[in-house]
């Protein structure tokens, strides 16, 4: 075993890749597991807010526009399904944990989408701090996790894009659609800088992480990269942030922004936020409406395995 274990240290002191095969130590598989396994929670609840305006989107290029990104959050949940299931788990199990309340997902999808505009936010501010959050992630110790995130993040970086280009076209619309982009920003900053999880100082896994490289920069890190990286573009689109306290310093040659609400931050995590029962709800009819599709699948499975035998 201290034969493995160095040889596991040797290869993250490396930055190397950890492969499904190679020994390591079970504290970084249960955190790989929780990690992966929130991320493709996120992916795959994800798209309920964005799905809901699908019908509605105003014309047939925007329903198309949307479609393909929901489309493209179920293919990011597979994908990362599949890299948790290399580390000895189920997606079925993991599905079960999410829909009984024992796993998590972001926090920023337990808030509603009220206007069309809140497409174009989400897609701006919301995969943009997923960007920022998941680019680090494509140098993640473990394997299968790094290769998953190179076709995420390329994905998100033109959803992203997408969102941007939607409120670019209605901030240069009517004065109710600017009032739209305006209204729905004020509702997202905040929960979009939530999206990076607690500060360092009240994160408890980001540490231990760091250190086995599956994180390579602290949330507050990150939540700062964001900050600097959005004020610029709203600037461009002609909306302010709803942060009296956001303003350049000179001296750090970054931006200096107020404290998000962490107390509704660990209300939201802990369920009690404005569509937790709502998501998790939904998520569960689609699993139990999707019951006779996998029976399905396992019965032709089975048959195929049968064929197969005696013909050997």
């Amino acid at each position: 075993m201290d034969e493995f274990e160095a040889q596991f240290d040797a290869t993250i002191a490396a930055d190397q890749r950890v492969e499904p095969r190679d020994w390591m130590p079970e504290a970084y598989r249960r955190t790989l597991i929780r990690q992966i396994a929130q991320h493709a929670h996120s992916e795959i609840i994800g798209m309920q807010p964005e799905g809901n305006w699908i019908l509605r989107a105003p014309s047939l290029r925007r329903k198309s526009i949307l479609l393909a990104k929901v489309q493209d959050e179920a293919g990011h949940g597979m994908y990362l399904y599949a890299a948790a299931e290399t580390l000895g788990v189920d997606r079925e199990e993991l599905t079960e944990k999410l829909i009984d309340g024992k796993q998590k997902y972001s926090s920023i999808f337990n808030y509603p989408t009220l206007s069309y505009a809140d497409i174009g936010v989400i897609g701006w501010l919301v995969d943009g701090a997923a960007i920022c959050n998941q680019v680090p992630l494509c140098r993640c110790s473990y394997g299968p996790y790094a290769r998953a995130m190179i076709r995420i993040c390329k994905e998100e970086s033109f959803h992203q894009r997408q969102g941007y280009e939607l409120l670019l076209a209605m901030v240069n619309g009517t004065d109710r659609q600017r009032e739209m982009v305006q209204e729905s920003v004020n509702r997202f900053w905040w929960p979009s800088l939530m999206m990076f999880g607690p500060p360092d100082d009240d994160s408890p896994n980001s540490a231990q992480s760091m250190e086995w490289g599956i994180k390579r920069h602290t949330n507050d890190e990150l939540r700062q990269r964001f900050v600097d990286m959005s004020v610029p573009q709203a600037k461009a689109l002609g909306v302010t942030f709803p942060d009296p306290e956001l303003v350049w310093n000179e001296e750090r040659q970054a931006h200096d922004y107020g404290e998000p609400d962490w107390d509704e931050f660990k209300a939201v995590i802990a369920g009690s936020g404005p569509a937790n029962a709502q998501r998790v709800a939904h998520r569960r009819r689609a699993h139990e409406n999707g019951a006779w599709v996998r029976e399905a699948a396992r019965a032709y499975a089975e048959k195929q395995d049968a064929r197969k035998a005696v013909a050997a």
